[in-house]
């Protein structure tokens, strides 16, 4: 027999004897719920939906976990077949599914942001991570964000009661809580450093309001003037008008 007959015959019988690599059910479960997560940061960032959950400081991070994940998924569907697959336990299948009922959730659940239930329940503003100098809050077009930012020094609350009389325009939803007169409302907008978990509340007290105009969640712009009273601070509206929600619902310090 030649030499090149017993190559060919060698290589065939190599070849008969490698062993067949089959579908693992894990790693596919694997791969399904990498896919879930992945899709859900492409319909975050594609939807816009990502504001409703991040600030604009951290946002960042739908994008770059969309690509990543996308990135893991096609990694673990890659190595998705072995020689020897071993089956899906039910508690595996059980934790699996687990992580993918956040995934449908967000999917499904109708888009929300933080609203007049939470206010009464979130702190009012904190400094904490954000530096407002009273020249900041003393000069300048004064955001909701200075309003509350004053609030957390005495000088701020100091460089605010200067500015008592000018004529401000402020963007939030009205909050009307059991006690709020009917002429009055509370103008309320979040504030968010990272996430919503962190959220905390900038409020003003809007008078001269007509009773019944608007109701809880409606989204106002309030333009009038400014009153600092102590830690109150308060709004002669001379103009509301209902405005669509921001496509940022929330503020960034």
């Amino acid at each position: 027999m030649s030499d090149a007959t017993v190559a060919k015959t060698g290589a065939r019988v190599h070849e008969e004897a490698a062993p067949q690599r089959r579908w693992s059910p894990t790693r596919v479960a694997g791969t399904v719920v990498l896919a879930a997560w992945g899709g859900l940061f492409w319909f975050l960032w594609l939807t816009g939906r990502e504001a409703f959950y991040l600030s604009t400081r951290t946002d960042w991070v739908v994008p770059v976990a969309a690509v990543l994940l996308t990135a893991a998924t096609i990694g673990r569907l890659a190595s998705a077949r072995v020689t020897t697959p071993k089956p899906l336990a039910a508690r595996e299948l059980w934790i699996m599914g687990l992580m993918v009922v956040p995934v449908v959730l967000v999917l499904f659940a109708r888009p929300a942001t933080l609203g007049t239930f939470s206010a009464g329940k979130r702190a009012g503003f904190s400094g904490a991570g954000f530096a407002a100098s009273a020249g900041d809050i003393g000069s300048g077009e004064l955001t909701l964000i200075d309003v509350a930012a004053a609030e957390t020094s005495p000088e701020g609350e100091r460089a605010l009661a200067k500015r008592a009389g000018e004529t401000v325009s402020f963007v939030g939803f009205v909050s009307i809580r059991d006690d709020t007169p009917a002429d009055e409302f509370l103008l309320a907008r979040y504030v968010v450093t990272c996430c919503v978990a962190d959220a905390t509340i900038a409020e003003v007290r809007v008078v001269n309001v007509t009773p019944g105009q608007f109701e809880n969640e409606d989204w106002v712009q309030v333009t009038g003037t400014i009153f600092p009273i102590g830690r109150e601070v308060i709004v002669d509206a001379s103009d509301i008008a209902a405005v669509e929600r921001p496509d940022h619902p929330y503020l960034t310090p």
